[in-house]
């Protein structure tokens, strides 16, 4: 969790809000950089650790079930969820030095691949979650590729062009792309937890050590949307693939084609987020797979 610039200050009424449920004394707020997703602020007392504390209008009861499944069924490390409730959610404060080398690379690997290998029965999720403020939908199904089709690319598309993000050409694009999933993706073996948004902006380091990691968008999915979530980025190399291959293998083919529908689906989402943006990366992804 990294200091910001102080910027967007965290209201009054909700710094009083966080003494009174924690029973201490709030002396400062310092704003800290990320928060996509709302505002977070880095809150000090003097008689109580740091918390740091997200203010927001989104269903921040959703991120902390996220977290406290994680905390309760994984061995992710995820701040502990301190207190929760409209508009509010206070989370413990980890301190990190903001220095994602190859040695957090590395643990980075190590924690995804330990996620990855925690299965269910079925894609899916107990409950349906979050990517950033967008509602995503899990209900348990049999077969990987009828999952991502139904419930994350032709969903967040359609979404995309109703809010007016996504112009028509793209949209029929990612049509054709949802139409051809059958013969571009494969089925994993079993399901795997998917962080579904990490990136080193998502993790707390210090020392080379992965600390916590934030903003998940958990459900059981295929291994390799993480994979190419992390790949799309100049931030991590070789390292963090290789020390994942000293845990879990990645199936032939996935660099080949695999890869560019993930990262088309990611810039799908950011499209839908950031706008127009986006729709270079997505136009990009989308010419390497021919649709």
């Amino acid at each position: 969790m990294d200091e910001g610039t102080g910027a967007d200050q965290m209201p009054a009424t909700a710094l009083q809000r966080v003494s009174s449920v924690l029973d201490a004394d709030a002396q400062s707020a310092m704003t800290l950089d990320g928060g996509e997703v709302g505002s977070v602020h880095r809150v000090s007392f003097r008689d109580h650790p740091d918390v740091a504390v997200k203010v927001d209008d989104s269903p921040l009861g959703i991120e902390a079930a996220m977290l406290q499944y994680l905390d309760r069924d994984t061995p992710l490390p995820v701040p502990d969820v301190l207190h929760i409730e409209p508009e509010l959610l206070v989370l413990s404060f980890i301190r990190g030095d903001g220095r994602f080398d190859e040695r957090a690379e590395r643990d980075l690997a190590r924690h995804v691949a330990a996620l990855h290998d925690i299965s269910a029965d079925a894609f899916g999720f107990p409950f349906d979650t979050l990517s950033g403020p967008f509602s995503q939908s899990n209900p348990w199904t049999e077969s990987w590729i009828d999952f991502f089709r139904e419930r994350r690319l032709l969903p967040f598309a359609t979404a995309a062009r109703n809010d007016g993000t996504l112009p028509a050409t793209e949209f029929d694009r990612v049509q054709r792309l949802a139409e051809t999933l059958d013969t571009r993706l494969v089925e994993p073996t079993t399901p795997s937890l998917l962080h579904g948004d990490i990136h080193p902006g998502n993790a707390v380091v210090a020392d080379g050590t992965v600390r916590a990691v934030l903003d998940p968008a958990i459900y059981f999915g295929h291994a390799e949307v993480d994979l190419a979530y992390v790949d799309r980025l100049d931030s991590i190399g070789d390292a963090f693939f290789d020390e994942y291959r000293r845990h879990r293998d990645i199936p032939e083919g996935y660099f080949g084609e695999r890869r560019d529908v993930y990262v088309a689906f990611h810039a799908l989402e950011n499209v839908r987020f950031f706008g127009e943006d986006g729709l270079p990366r997505l136009d990009s992804a989308l010419d390497r797979l021919g649709v």
